[in-house]
């Protein structure tokens, strides 16, 4: 969409929402605001890019008077540039879904306990990230492993309030999906050996109840009892929930509450998470189908990502991103990693935007 057309919305958005009749439909209210919201820095950027070239117009038809003002219209040309990247930046296609909360599922893969225990190492490496950036996390199921890892567990990030173009969960998250392998001297390992195991991840954008229609009759629930590490029952009840959608073939389960109605709930919460992702990828293969580009940059679905541990390396393969400071990354250091992929998405959607 052009600057002008936003800039459109934008000014009536504001009168839409200065309409007292409007808040009488809260959901339409919530929906205008956050539209609202989302335009309101590239609004921002350019009132302050014509601020300055305003600024920049003055200057240098003073600096004929006084040599001073020459100085400052140089630096003023600087905001210029700065703003105008900016703007540019801002007005790139967004992610329909960047401004969503995001479920992230983890699981162990090969590498029996080993695979447990580096799953537990990359929920804390992620939870410790979140709580760095001020979002709220909410365990929504999880199953342990006998060595205090997790054989699979369900996490929700949440954004608190509108994020910045750019800084929510889910444009910081969303290409952490896929397979993440490490190489270490496991705890099980007497002989001092280096190991190869992976763990797997899945993340998808969490869907509101408004998004996604699911028919109950295309849902076969089943219900058993909950089991702790090990597989020992720790529920004298069938609690735990699982449910298959049958068109799609997805199977979720939750078994961490105490009741199967709030199991369900969760269960049900996940599933309109992966049905809404699901749909939003047909859309984007149908759309790159279309303009017969290339298979994207920053791939969710191939092994992403090797933890080096003997040499400290953290090596993402999509972008050959190379780093020695693993340490730092696994307690939640991950900025450099992320604004790697970032940075390969931006420059591929620039690419996109102007060709």
């Amino acid at each position: 969409m052009k600057l002008d057309d936003l800039l459109g919305e934008y000014y009536e958005l504001e009168q839409q929402l200065a309409d007292p009749s409007v808040h009488a439909d809260q959901g339409r209210a919530r929906r205008l605001g956050k539209r609202y919201s989302q335009l309101t820095p590239i609004v921002t950027a350019y009132r302050e890019l014509n601020r300055v070239e305003r600024d920049i117009e003055a200057a240098q038809e003073l600096a004929a008077e006084d040599p001073a003002f020459a100085e400052e219209a140089k630096e003023l040309a600087a905001d210029k540039e700065r703003l105008t990247e900016r703007l540019r930046f801002l007005l790139i296609p967004r992610d329909p879904a960047d401004d969503k909360d995001l479920i992230m599922e983890v699981k162990a893969g090969e590498g029996g306990e080993e695979s447990a225990l580096f799953a537990g190492d990359l929920v804390r490496m992620y939870l410790r990230y979140a709580e760095r950036q001020g979002w709220k996390t909410e365990v929504i199921d999880a199953t342990s492993s006998d060595l205090g890892g997790y054989k699979d567990i369900t996490i929700a990030f949440k954004n608190r309030g509108t994020p910045e173009p750019g800084q929510g969960v889910w444009p910081r998250l969303k290409f952490e999906g896929g397979v993440h392998r490490v190489q270490r001297v496991p705890v099980t390992e007497s002989q001092g050996r280096i190991h190869t195991s992976a763990a797997g991840v899945l993340v998808v954008p969490e869907a509101e109840d408004v998004e996604v229609e699911i028919n109950e009759n295309d849902l076969r629930i089943d219900v058993y009892r909950s089991s702790g590490p090990g597989g020992q029952s720790v529920n004298t009840t069938d609690s735990a929930v699982r449910i298959t959608h049958v068109p799609s073939g997805i199977v979720v389960s939750c078994q961490n509450e105490k009741s199967q109605l709030q199991n369900k709930e969760q269960a049900m919460r996940i599933l309109r998470a992966r049905l809404l992702a699901e749909a939003q990828a047909a859309a984007e293969a149908e759309a790159a189908a279309e303009r017969k580009s290339q298979v994207r940059t920053v791939d969710r679905s191939e092994r992403i990502r090797t933890y080096n541990f003997p040499e400290n390396r953290i090596s993402d393969h999509r972008v050959g991103y190379k780093a020695y400071n693993l340490d730092q990354v696994l307690d939640g250091e991950l900025g450099g990693v992320l604004q790697a992929l970032i940075d390969a998405d931006t420059k591929e959607r620039l690419e996109q935007a102007q060709s």
